[in-house]
């Protein structure tokens, strides 16, 4: 198991798009951000907020059928002290996804007024859709417009170019920009948080140190959740000051849901690497629980 200090990923598509937002910001009356409820902070780009300066915004907190709802309450308050419009959904559910527009008028209210009195009534509202790669955008695209209009698959950097998609009756219209990512991860908890949840192709980062890391986040949280779903002891396990690869304790855990669950090759040795497979796969969809690896 090779330990990955830094996470280095940016297409040149991706730099394209942070030049095609910076030029299609004055197409638009508001920006929405989809973020990751699972990790609110690491699933946003840090350059947002001077790229998209005072235009209006509305962070959306996805996947929150995945997340601790206790943390995400804690982050709308976050949010909400902070002065920006926010709302948690699910667009793969629908959950909440029907409150959208509403809170969308609401934050554009005083600019709809002045198109109002300006005889423009009815004038479509035009956003912006911003997020990084896997974070749902074209789940919540296809809810909004009741269509497969924009591409779905769960793996990073499907949208490769901005489109515009009409709501309803028309009074909204999206622009759809692809997933943006920054050029170095300097926090590598950020990076990997990114890899648990696979924002990031999973072959960035080995397998095995990722799901050790993993175990290691979720041991310190939620380590009741651990023992429900693999049944194993968290007695006696090493002590990560002696470990330079910083997860000794996951790496153990590995092991010992290898092997309950019968995970041997030749030998009677653990294959770590099939254990590894399994716990990323059961806690991206969701068979482990309910988690956020982040608070505000």
């Amino acid at each position: 198991m090779s330990e990955v200090t830094h996470v280095q990923w940016f297409p040149g598509h991706m730099a394209k798009t942070r030049r095609l937002m910076q030029a299609n910001l004055k197409l638009v009356d508001a920006v929405v951000e989809i973020t990751d409820a699972r990790i609110p902070y690491s699933s946003r780009n840090p350059e947002m907020d001077s790229l998209v300066g005072r235009k209006p915004r509305l962070v959306l907190l996805n996947k929150c059928d995945a997340a601790d709802e206790t943390v995400t309450s804690m982050w709308i308050d976050y949010y909400k002290r902070n002065g920006i419009s926010v709302l948690a959904t699910d667009c793969r559910s629908g959950k909440n996804v029907n409150k959208f527009v509403p809170i969308l008028k609401e934050l554009l209210a005083e600019q709809i007024e002045r198109w109002n009195m300006k005889g423009m009534t009815g004038r479509p509202i035009r956003i912006m859709i911003v997020g990084i790669p896997n974070v749902g955008k074209s789940s919540l695209i296809n809810r909004l417009a009741g269509a497969k209009l924009a591409k779905v698959e769960d793996r990073p950097g499907v949208t490769r170019g901005k489109q515009w998609v009409s709501l309803g009756a028309g009074d909204i219209e999206l622009l759809d920009m692809p997933g943006v990512l920054w050029p170095k991860f300097e926090d590598k908890d950020v990076g990997e948080r990114l890899a648990f949840t696979g924002a990031v192709k999973d072959d960035v980062l080995d397998i095995e140190y990722l799901a050790s890391r993993l175990l290691q986040y979720l041991l310190e949280a939620y380590p009741q959740n651990i023992v429900s779903r693999y049944s194993v002891s968290l007695d006696d396990l090493p002590d990560d000051e002696f470990d330079m690869t910083g997860c000794a304790v996951g790496y153990e855990l590995l092991q010992r849901i290898g092997k309950k669950r019968g995970f041997l090759i030749s030998g009677g040795e653990i294959n770590t690497e099939r254990a590894a497979i399994t716990v990323i796969d059961e806690f991206r969809s969701g068979k482990m629980g309910r988690f956020t690896l982040e608070r505000p």
